[in-house]
């Protein structure tokens, strides 16, 4: 198992096409424990779900010291941001890396003005990251629980403290 610590150097790789078969795998190790928790795990059931809508220019590899360690898939429309899948591999959970993916998709959503909107299954530990993340809950559904954050200029402009420039 390997440990992260400060002086770990998260990095980010586009995805190609070929790599969907293997990054579905991690999907289906990185969901499992969930899934079973609320009796629904179904590894081909996990693994189409990613392959169905897969998108290779929408998704990156997460790095951790060059070691891939998981993936993230953002889906971005005029209005929005849609953090459409954040996957990682359970060995390297609780460990930042999530933290350093949301803080690139924040920068980015927050350069162009853009809410970012995900969804996590009920029961998952991924609820607690989002809402400690900044996300707040709009809307659940049998299976899944969805979230937005604001950007910056948006919570700044609703009268909390914006700090001069």
């Amino acid at each position: 198992m390997t440990t992260m610590n400060a002086s770990t150097d998260i990095g980010f790789q586009d995805a190609l096409e070929s790599d969907a078969d293997g990054l579905a795998d991690l999907r289906v190790a990185a969901m499992r424990e969930s899934l079973e928790r609320v009796g629904r795990f179904d590894p081909i059931r996990a693994r189409d779900r990613l392959l169905s809508s897969f998108d290779a220019a929408a998704t990156r590899h997460i790095l951790a010291d060059g070691l891939r360690v998981g993936f993230f898939v953002v889906r971005t429309s005029a209005k929005e941001m849609l953090l459409d899948h954040l996957y990682i591999d359970p060995r390297h959970q609780g460990r930042g890396v999530g933290a350093a993916v949301l803080a690139k998709v924040f920068a980015e959503a927050d350069r162009h003005c853009l809410d970012i909107r995900v969804g996590a299954l009920k029961e998952s530990a991924s609820n607690h990251f989002y809402a400690r993340h900044g996300f707040l809950p709009v809307a659940q559904d049998e299976w899944d629980i969805y979230y937005v954050r604001r950007h910056s200029a948006a919570v700044s402009h609703q009268g909390g403290f914006q700090s001069p420039r």
